[in-house]
């Protein structure tokens, strides 16, 4: 997949981009309802025989119009987001940086720079999708400023349990630890990836050693608690239980949560190697123990639990 970063005015010359079906959103979380307008867009590019291609945006608007939200964490970080998009057979991707030049942009002048000159020869995109100044443009009047240029798709809403299908309803299922539904609504689980770094090594002195993950800050993590995960490293995967928050047993002072996994039937030294986690079900909340004892009893039964939940 070939990656094309933009700002406004690109400087590409339109019929020396190779012809493409696009894809546009921006499709953080790239779950079921997203995937359907991708997928209609990788489809018709493989029945027109030209390139598929998606066209997104980086930053979130939220954090260039709203003054009062500084960082936007994702579903999906971009370089997740690069990963399954490849994964999805998706030729070329279109990242258009958002900034107050594009936020004012009139929706024609927005269509005849990032559509028509990027040589997009057929449009697919949700119902809901806007685009130019105050959103002003949207699925009502594209065809209009397509001017006879391009073709339009509109991908109808997709629901389930008959309520859309949406990043802002999977946040507020991972505001709760339900990664199960969240996953159900992504089409795969819910997903966090970074460095293994040291940690205060205090796992092993209990029994149960952990691999502390540095998880990037635009990453959106599910409520604290103590989950069943599993846990990728290079080409192999294996079964765990991560714990995600601040170890109030141990360090009742702390406000920053961390990531700490106890990979079951494993005993390699990965410090600094990446690491994938999914998160699987959330098992219970984080609480402060009366002593280490007590904390240790119910790991072992946390482990149990994880266990026959993954039937291992």
């Amino acid at each position: 997949m070939k990656v094309i970063e933009l700002t406004y005015p690109h400087t590409l010359i339109g019929n020396q981009q190779p012809a493409s079906v696009s894809a546009i959103g921006f499709f953080d979380g790239i779950h079921k309802g997203h995937q359907k307008v991708i997928n209609t867009a990788v489809s018709i590019a493989e029945n027109e025989k030209i390139d598929s291609a998606v066209i997104t945006f980086h930053p979130h608007p939220s954090v260039v119009l709203n003054k009062k939200v500084q960082h936007v964490k994702y579903i999906t970080p971009l370089q997740q987001k690069k990963k399954i998009l490849k994964d999805l057979g998706v030729d070329i991707l279109y990242i258009i940086k958002f900034n107050k030049d594009l936020a004012a942009l009139a929706p024609q002048t927005f269509i005849d720079h990032f559509i028509k000159g990027l040589n997009v020869k057929h449009l697919v995109a949700g119902f809901d999708f806007s685009y130019g100044h105050k959103g002003e443009g949207n699925m009502d009047t594209i065809r209009a400023h397509a001017e006879n240029e391009f073709a339009v798709t509109k991908i109808t809403k997709v629901e389930m349990d008959e309520e859309k299908v949406s990043s802002t309803r999977i946040r507020k299922l991972l505001q709760t630890g339900d990664v199960e539904e969240a996953s159900n609504l992504l089409g795969r689980p819910l997903a966090a990836e970074g460095p293994v770094i040291k940690g205060d090594q205090r796992g092993r002195t209990i029994g149960y050693p952990t691999a502390n993950m540095k998880v990037d800050s635009d990453t959106i993590l599910p409520k604290n608690g103590v989950y069943a995960v599993k846990v990728t490293i290079g080409e192999s995967q294996y079964y765990g239980m991560a714990n995600l928050g601040v170890k109030p047993t141990f360090t009742p002072e702390e406000v920053k949560p961390s990531v700490e996994v106890n990979i079951f039937d494993f005993h390699k030294d990965i410090y600094d190697e990446s690491i994938l986690i999914e998160w699987y079900r959330f098992v219970r909340d984080e609480i402060k123990f009366s002593n280490v004892e007590a904390l240790v009893k119910q790991i072992a039964e946390d482990e149990k639990e994880i266990r026959n939940y993954f039937e291992i």
